[in-house]
């Protein structure tokens, strides 16, 4: 079992078929912490809103961080495939503490500034329902990505996500994504931060950019990573794949 300060992660999607439940499961399982923030899009209404996908594994993820909160204080900071939640925060569901954004101090004093991200995203603040509909083609390319994977295990080939290699292909996924990281940079200086941890890109991270230590947890669906803390206050990035 091996223990951390704090660690972060994001865009799990419950609810949607492209989830890696079983990987997270087995890392939360093998992992543990002083804290844990779940940076946004834990759970995807999106999804649950048109179609009913929801398994067993689901509901053991949810169990097992509602246990975990017993022990660790946990921070659930929802994203837009969850934002009706933000209608109710600030609010705690049991040992749960729900809130629209955090202020996290690292070991070494530094103040981080925590949000899911999607205040960012040009196209999810002015045109929802474009968003919406690439979300359900991303979903399609998971579910090639899943074939691809089964096909990769009959020949005993290493887990190699189809998706997050066109995606990071993409020349104006890359725009996209460079864009983000200036905004979501500039934002966390303003408020006088020396850092920020955030999601919803599917990118994982751990840099600096323009003097701000700028780090993405990730996902759940294609890259499986989280970002922690150690005991020592280092940060980096952990990716949990089981072959």
């Amino acid at each position: 079992m091996a223990e951390y300060r704090t660690i972060f992660i994001s865009d799990v999607h419950l609810g949607t078929a492209g989830c890696k439940d079983e990987y997270l499961l087995n890392f939360l399982k093998n992992n543990s912490s002083d804290n844990l923030y779940l940076v946004g899009d834990i759970l995807d209404f999106w999804k649950l809103k048109s179609s009913w996908c929801w398994t067993k594994g689901h509901n053991e993820v949810l169990r097992r961080i509602l246990k975990i909160s017993k022990k660790t204080n946990v921070v659930y900071i929802p994203g837009n495939h969850d934002e009706i939640i933000r209608e109710f925060i600030p609010i705690n569901f049991g040992d749960i503490q729900i809130v629209r954004d955090a202020s996290y101090t690292s070991l070494n004093g530094k103040k981080h500034l925590v949000f899911h991200g999607d205040d960012f995203d040009f196209i999810v603040r002015k045109y929802k329902w474009i968003a919406i509909v690439g979300s359900f083609l991303y979903e399609f390319l998971l579910k090639l990505n899943t074939i691809n994977a089964w096909v990769r295990r009959q020949f005993n080939l290493p887990y190699w996500s189809l998706s997050k290699y066109l995606k990071h292909k993409a020349k104006q996924a890359v725009n996209f994504i460079h864009s983000f990281e200036k905004a979501a940079v500039k934002h966390a200086r303003e408020k006088g931060y020396e850092g920020l941890i955030c999601g919803h890109i599917h990118r994982a991270m751990a840099t600096k950019i323009e003097g701000i230590d700028y780090y993405n947890c990730g996902d759940w669906v294609e890259s499986c990573t989280a970002i922690v803390e150690t005991k020592e206050g280092e940060f980096k990035i952990i990716e949990w794949i089981k072959n």
